[in-house]
């Protein structure tokens, strides 16, 4: 009962390429002044290095970067997507006209940086409730993303181990206080939504207190959010529900209570900062000019 996203190599591909057009053409503009003081001909070798630990990923738009502005450029990869970098490791190599690697660079290393980041702390949420015995929690992404990369930023959250939630809008259905209140009630919006949304991936509905949950679960909800409940309150909600709907927790998660939360048997644990609150892994490109043969 989650949201799916076809993330095959071709698909991504696609993805990559449109996501790097457009960076090209924010960054580039016209033309590429700097790049411009080195000789049209020279030919460069580039490597570029990971400056912490991270779990790489971002493989499809670094090369798409280089590749849109270097289509002969010749690329090897040191590491493959989702292994675990150390620090000063060499991620990959890059040969190819010392403009266009220039020009790329920093398109190339945005992306990198961004998709590690969030593959990395994805990482590290689903590697704590791996330690908790008995887990059955799943680490799930949410729709705080960067806007124009939601797709680049869920895959990266696959590549650390998470799952998606909903991709937008269009797939599934998440009623929240807002749509309870407007729509007339629990049962009201629950009833509403089968008629309106039959082929959504799911439809879940937002609750803040027991009562609700019971509520909700008397009017047939098969998927319920648990939003900024107490430890002792999400307790409660697993024995209530005693396996009669899907149970997400929202609100407040972080590395420090997260092992708590799946401890109590929820099925899933959504987490905004997964795509909202990252900070970029460092990574640099070494540059050295390639005397022609």
């Amino acid at each position: 009962m989650v949201a799916s996203r076809d993330f095959s190599p071709t698909v991504l591909a696609q993805l990559a390429h449109d996501d790097v057009v457009r960076a090209l053409a924010e960054d580039v503009g016209p033309y590429d002044l700097t790049a411009a003081l080195v000789d049209a001909d020279s030919m460069a070798r580039a490597t570029v290095v990971a400056r912490e630990e991270a779990v790489i990923c971002g493989q499809a738009w670094a090369q798409a970067a280089f590749l849109q502005v270097d289509p002969q450029a010749d690329i090897t990869w040191h590491l493959g997507e989702g292994h675990r970098c150390k620090a000063d490791q060499v991620i990959l190599e890059v040969n190819g006209r010392a403009r266009a690697l220039l020009t790329a660079e920093r398109t190339a290393l945005n992306f990198l940086q961004l998709l590690s980041a969030v593959a990395t702390k994805t990482s590290a949420f689903v590697q704590a409730v791996r330690e908790v015995p008995g887990n059955r929690a799943q680490i799930v992404d949410t729709r705080k993303t960067l806007p124009g990369l939601r797709l680049a930023q869920k895959y990266a959250v696959t590549v650390g181990g998470g799952t998606n939630h909903r991709i937008g809008l269009f797939d599934a259905v998440l009623i929240k206080d807002n749509h309870i209140a407007a729509a007339g009630g629990v049962a009201a919006v629950l009833r509403r939504a089968a008629e309106v949304a039959p082929t959504a991936k799911f439809v879940e509905i937002e609750v803040e207190t027991i009562k609700q949950l019971e509520e909700a679960l008397d009017a047939g909800a098969s998927m319920v959010l648990l939003d900024n409940m107490s430890l002792s309150h999400l307790h409660q909600a697993v024995r209530l529900n005693a396996g009669r709907a899907l149970l997400e927790v929202s609100g407040g998660v972080n590395l420090s209570s997260v092992r708590a939360i799946a401890s109590t048997g929820v099925d899933r644990i959504s987490i905004g900062a997964l795509t909202k609150d990252v900070k970029a892994i460092d990574f640099s490109m070494r540059f050295r000019p390639v005397a022609p043969v």
